[in-house]
């Protein structure tokens, strides 16, 4: 059996982890460059939780200069097996108002020019995403929210948009028509990325504001969503941490298989393969490549 080890991407507005104990910072070595910021790692009850701050203390990262590739790596590298990622989104459905958080399970992605897998010329792979979310992930956190008594609305499309600009007027009607339901910057190519590295994934989206296609809120502005994010923190925190508190030791085996995404997944003979992508690919896909 995997030890299970709880990883935290804190997006928007959390920047830390409070309830963490005993804990360090680590800065791990990624081959694909640097993270947004060092790794703090420590145990809430039983369970070891390894934070992120995905845009870095103190927001010094955009949408899209995050190193998703090392971001993701060195949390493979520091033995997470289960990621919940903390995400400030936006809002086409009435009923998911600011201050709610939704569990999504699907991701529509419309992110350009974000290196999104890890594989490539020299190793190709191709893994499965009909269903990047975990269930099983999915449901602990429903269940953790219910103890809390912390609303969700469980289910959902995420649509990922480039940034950093806000959404313009058609683009959110657009997206409205097409039944999408919130909208972000970050979970793609992240969630592609955690299944390639064979982490299990879910998303709790955390409501900032209603996108711009709702007549009251037709320019939303940073400091609306920076107020609504902060409210926002304190609730994820309590629902992680009793998430963490009521984590399996061990690993759990994925509806989605997650940890066993690249079983005959890479395409490219053994002969043809590229040592030096095949080097940067060891935390990865160590597992399927060792074999």
């Amino acid at each position: 059996m995997t030890a299970a080890v709880l990883g935290v991407m804190g997006g928007s507005g959390v920047y830390d982890l409070p309830g963490l104990e005993d804990v360090r910072e680590e800065r791990i070595a990624s081959p694909w460059g640097e993270p947004s910021d060092a790794l703090r790692i420590g145990r809430i009850g039983e369970t070891t939780v390894v934070f992120l701050a995905r845009h870095g203390r103190g927001h010094r990262f955009s949408p899209t200069g995050i190193n998703y590739r090392a971001n993701i790596d060195v949390l493979k590298r520091a033995g997470v097996t289960d990621l919940v990622s903390l995400s400030a989104c936006g809002s086409f459905r009435a009923e998911l108002h600011p201050g709610l958080f939704v569990l999504v399970d699907q991701f529509v992605d419309r992110t350009h020019g974000r290196a999104s897998s890890f594989f490539g010329d020299g190793c190709v792979a191709h893994v499965s995403l009909a269903h990047p979310v975990g269930p099983a992930l999915q449901a602990r956190i429903a269940a953790a929210a219910e103890v809390e008594d912390i609303a969700v609305h469980r289910g959902g499309t995420y649509v990922c948009m480039e940034g950093p600009q806000f959404s313009t007027y058609a683009e959110s009607t657009t997206y409205k028509a097409q039944g999408f339901d919130v909208i972000g910057m970050t979970n793609m190519p992240e969630a592609k990325l955690a299944r390639e590295a064979e982490i299990t994934y879910a998303t709790i989206a955390m409501v900032t504001d209603f996108d711009c296609w709702h007549p009251t809120h037709d320019a939303v502005d940073v400091a609306a969503v920076v107020a609504v994010a902060r409210a926002n923190a304190d609730k994820a925190a309590r629902l992680v941490a009793r998430l963490a508190r009521d984590f399996p030791a061990d690993r759990e085996a994925c509806p989605a298989g997650t940890e066993r995404a690249l079983d005959g997944a890479i395409m490219t003979a053994v002969a043809q393969r590229d040592p030096a992508l095949l080097a940067k690919l060891d935390a990865v896909a160590g597992r399927v490549l060792a074999a």
